[in-house]
């Protein structure tokens, strides 16, 4: 079977993020994606109106029921909802569920891509910061990273987590709309071990962030190295964002979708 990377993220009717981006970017990578779903939004394309969080033992016997049964090579997590799921997750972590060899890509989400809020952030904050230690790679946007760090500078902030005891910080300026090219820089260890610079695209797109994280997961879970992750899902999000799907022609500033059936395979 194919390696698995199974997956902790929300439900977006809409299709674009969550845990349906997950799916794909994960099966672009050459993995297969299993899924315990962390919480149900009401959303569009758009606008996050409003989500329910499952709970937290039964987002644990979702998880457990797959770690039991799929060969798992990577955890991804996306949306949590609530302090109880990260404590949760966290825990599986901190009791060897997850075995500590496996890989994992935490995407801290905060805010949604559209504004919508996800929780109450402080508070998420403060969970996310015991989970951060058990993560192979953090992906946060720059208001994510600023507020899990306490730091504007982003290159200060990522070290600052590495100082305490993450294990390697992909910085993206996608979020920082002042500047030209997205800059990326991949600190391990609190060492800047690789840095691209991707084309500012026209448009917003829903769901790029967790199509990113997601296919770096896929490539872990296959055997990439963290570096070679990286270098794979800049080349594939770029292609991906380049071909996406426009839900609203007429409106300028309506966000696109990204389109993840770009293959992997199609763009080496």
């Amino acid at each position: 079977m194919r390696p698995v990377v199974l997956c902790f993220s929300g439900l977006d009717p809409s299709g674009g993020a969550g845990l349906q981006a997950d799916i794909e970017a994960i099966g672009q990578a050459g993995a297969h994606a299993a899924i315990a779903c962390t919480a149900i939004t009401i959303q569009s394309s758009q606008q996050v109106f409003e989500f329910e969080a499952c709970a937290a033992s039964l987002v644990k016997d979702q998880a457990v029921a797959v770690l039991e049964d799929l060969p798992v090579r990577a955890i991804k997590s996306g949306m949590l909802g609530t302090t109880d799921n990260i404590a949760m997750l966290t825990e599986l972590f901190a009791k060897q569920t997850i075995d500590a060899d496996t890989p994992f890509v935490l995407d801290p989400v905060l805010v949604a891509n559209s504004g919508g809020s996800l929780g109450d952030e402080q508070t998420l904050v403060t969970a996310f910061r015991k989970l951060l230690p058990y993560a192979t790679l953090i992906t946060p946007n720059t208001h994510e990273l600023r507020a899990l760090s306490g730091e504007q500078d982003l290159h200060v902030a990522a070290k600052k987590l590495c100082a305490q005891g993450t294990h390697a910080v992909l910085v993206k300026t996608s979020h920082d709309f002042d500047s030209g090219d997205i800059e990326q820089y991949l600190y391990i260890n609190g060492e800047m071990v690789h840095q691209s610079i991707l084309p500012r695209l026209k448009g917003e797109f829903h769901g790029s962030g967790c199509s990113l994280a997601s296919f770096i997961a896929g490539r872990l879970a296959v055997g990439d190295a963290l570096i070679d992750a990286v270098k794979a899902a800049d080349n594939w999000i770029t292609q991906t964002l380049r071909a996406a799907d426009v839900p609203h022609p007429d409106d300028d500033a309506a966000q696109l979708i990204p389109n993840r059936f770009v293959s992997y395979s199609q763009i080496q």
